[in-house]
């Protein structure tokens, strides 16, 4: 697939996606949804050992191009928008099995916030902020914020930020705990290309079986959360990566995974 909204590179084993619609903030239309999914299914390719995903411009995604939903006919469908666009991109990251990192440049609004609260790292400029802006329009938050922001910071702080609809500063938002770090603008891709890269060189196999039990932890029990510990862990000892991590351990060098 030819990209028209995105950016697509690879570089040692990490594939950087980068919205490209800065003229306006890299809000959703149809078509950047479109790619952005395309583009996620691409990144399941072995060769792909971590994904960082960024924005053009002055922004990392102001969400949905409420320019889209505007019709002479009356109300859009929003449902549908959020069943055939936010949602499949969603389950796209979270089903991911490699790690992926969210470099925020710049504001994160509505479904842009949401979209890197999915992701496994959120690294943001100190000057970026992230807003739930739905209620601002008489729209509720949907690209799984009202699933991951109570889990990140409880039900009281998220309430807040989904009713009131304030600006939430990136390195408050690490002090909450909704990201994993906050540091200087001029600092943002370096330090989220590096971690990426970092992350691609590690033991990836076992990252997507990390990743896949926590995904399960958010509604399993007890017993069935340690019975699919049980059943992972088996297959993480099978890989080739547990064999070097091992030999590597025991010759005292530093090990050299193969995402195997």
């Amino acid at each position: 697939m030819t990209y028209q909204h995105l950016l697509w590179t690879e570089d040692a084993g990490v594939a950087e996606i980068t919205l490209n619609r800065p003229e306006v903030l890299n809000s959703f239309n149809e078509l950047m949804g479109q790619e952005l999914l395309d583009a996620l299914g691409r990144a399941a390719d072995p060769s792909i050992r971590a994904v960082l995903l960024t924005g053009a411009g002055r922004a990392f995604c102001a969400g949905q191009d409420l320019a889209e939903t505007q019709s002479p006919d009356g109300p859009v469908d929003f449902a549908e928008i959020v069943r055939l666009k936010y949602t499949p991109i969603v389950q796209a990251v979270r089903q991911l099995q490699k790690p992926v990192v969210c470099a925020v440049n710049g504001v994160a609004a509505g479904a842009g916030a949401n979209l890197a609260f999915c992701c496994d790292f959120v690294v943001a400029a100190e000057t970026a902020s992230f807003i739930q802006a739905f209620a601002k329009i008489g729209l509720v938050p949907d690209t799984g914020g009202t699933f991951f922001l109570p889990r990140l910071v409880g039900l009281a702080r998220s309430t807040e930020l989904m009713m009131l609809a304030d600006k939430l500063p990136a390195p408050k938002a690490q002090e909450i705990g909704l990201i994993y770090k906050a540091v200087p603008a001029d600092q943002v891709m370096h330090t989220s290309r590096a971690l990426a890269r970092q992350l691609a060189s590690q033991p990836t196999r076992a990252f997507g079986m990390i990743k896949q039990l926590l995904n399960a932890s958010l509604t399993s029990d007890l017993a069935t959360q340690l019975e699919l510990e049980a059943e992972l862990q088996g297959a993480a000892g099978r890989t080739a990566d547990h064999a070097e991590g091992v030999a590597a351990f025991l010759a005292k060098r530093a090990p050299e995974f193969s995402g195997q």
